[in-house]
């Protein structure tokens, strides 16, 4: 697929962006999780001036983005048959573009952009070629990668296990990973000391910067023969996630060995979700919702209960019905048994009982 743009081209393109629109991302706040939005897409184009370098970026972006969409949700096979499109058919799936960077010089155009496709169109085409898209996803995990190394331990430097977390792009997958930006807001919220002692006023904060629903802590550190040892111990909405265990490259490099740590740390997280999604859709786990109370001492520790209840395995949504300086009334939907549901809050700290008529949440 070539990206000579000839003015039927350049026609829909114009036709495209006024419909749907280019916009400017936001540098910080909820990270976009839709499975029909492709992140961090890079173009680098030239061109008689910048102008037109940007026009022919905007189309290979596009073109970008379906592939590498379909790398993610199709098969080899459709990949393959998406390199041989014409750029004019894929172009009438999209639904927006959003430009995250960009840099503009004499006859250059270097951007990175979020490109969004259109859901029922993207059904279809998969669809049509024998495979299911499905838009449910996950909860989505904030996740905190400490690299323990003989510098001590380190978030937000650059290091392999960081880098290969940021490298996932798990963002708009079926159980969406977000890696924190690591700007200076989220290095004045938290510190790789705060984040190993455990300090849950500044691992909410950081959960609601993100907006999620838990917050994983994922540590790696090399070995002396080479790979790395990575270890995460977490209670969340999936169940407890546990990894203890050494990765290795055939190369030995620490980068490719945190890769092969990361893909399967994700993919048990995916497994899981999948799993669980066909016991519901096979009536096999019922959801139920609970009106509770929570009681707290003030808003510092109503943060760090509410950090806790939604980490807790089989809470699927808690909705705040009244705040008050000492305590809230909450809607709480779990999914599976009372009594299992109620184990799971003991590994949380937590004890979910029955008050007469009404129900509690307090810690242990």
């Amino acid at each position: 697929m070539g990206t000579t743009l000839k003015r039927p081209l350049l026609l829909l393109l114009a036709a495209l962006i006024c419909l749907f629109g280019v916009t400017l991302a936001e540098a910080a706040g909820p990270v976009e999780t839709s499975i029909f939005a492709v992140q961090g897409v890079d173009v680098d184009v030239t061109d008689k001036d910048a102008a037109t370098a940007k026009d022919k970026a905007l189309v290979e972006v596009q073109v970008k983005a379906f592939k590498q969409l379909a790398e993610r949700l199709g098969t080899p096979e459709l990949v393959s048959e998406i390199e041989g499109m014409e750029t004019k058919d894929i172009l009438p799936y999209l639904r927006s573009l959003s430009i995250e960077e960009e840099s503009i010089s004499p006859g250059r155009y270097q951007g990175k952009l979020t490109v969004r496709f259109l859901p029922d169109k993207i059904k279809s085409f998969y669809g049509s070629r024998g495979i299911r898209i499905t838009a449910v996803q996950g909860p989505a995990f904030l996740v905190l990668p400490i690299w323990k190394s003989e510098n001590g331990p380190q978030l937000w430097e650059d290091n392999p296990w960081r880098q290969a977390w940021i490298n996932l792009r798990a963002e708009q997958s079926q159980v969406p990973i977000i890696v924190p930006l690591g700007d200076l807001d989220d290095s004045e919220i938290i510190s790789a000391q705060d984040v190993l002692s455990g300090d849950s006023v500044k691992l909410e904060a950081m959960r609601r910067r993100y907006d999620v629903k838990s917050v994983v802590i994922a540590y790696a550190e090399p070995q002396p023969d080479g790979g790395i040892r990575a270890s995460m111990n977490a209670n969340t909405p999936l169940g407890k996630i546990t990894f203890d265990k050494v990765y290795r490259d055939d190369s030995g490099d620490v980068l490719a060995s945190s890769t092969l740590a990361t893909k399967r740390f994700h993919q048990v997280m995916v497994d899981k979700f999948r799993s669980d999604s066909a016991r519901i859709l096979a009536g096999d786990v019922q959801r139920e919702t609970l009106q509770v109370a929570v009681p707290f001492s003030g808003p510092s520790d109503w943060n760090r209960v509410r950090s806790q209840i939604l980490s807790t395995p089989g809470v699927v949504g808690l909705d705040v019905s009244s705040l008050a300086g000492d305590g809230a009334v909450v809607k709480l939907t779990i999914s599976g048994e009372i009594y299992t549901v109620q184990e799971s809050f003991k590994a949380s700290g937590l004890q979910l009982f029955q008050a007469g008529d009404s129900w509690v949440i307090q810690p242990i």
